[in-house]
């Protein structure tokens, strides 16, 4: 078998034994606010700065997308996913601390 085969079963195996309560939920939850959505907006902004640059050297549809769909699509996406992740942590903390 290969490395990655070896890797992934390692982690099929660590993620099946493991028990997921709502102590684990909400740390990834956290972890996805504080960790991966800031990596996905700087990515995303980047992304953003060098199609609506390139939209001045387009025209007709292709400038419309690079000007206008594209960037409201993953700016919008990028809001929707930090909307959602914010109300469920602060949910997920208010009902935490009554129920203590």
């Amino acid at each position: 078998m290969s490395k990655w085969t070896d890797i992934r079963d390692s982690i099929e195996q660590t993620v099946s034994d493991m028990q997921i309560d709502e102590q684990v939920k909400q740390a990834v939850t956290q972890q996805c606010y504080d960790m991966i959505l800031p990596s996905l907006r700087k990515l995303g902004d980047g992304f953003v700065d060098a199609i609506k640059a390139q939209s001045a050297d387009e025209s007709g549809w292709c400038k419309v997308r690079d000007a206008i769909v594209l960037p409201a699509l993953i700016e919008g996406s990028l809001w929707l996913v930090e909307l959602v992740l914010k109300k469920t942590i602060e949910k997920t903390t208010a009902s935490s601390t009554v129920a203590v």
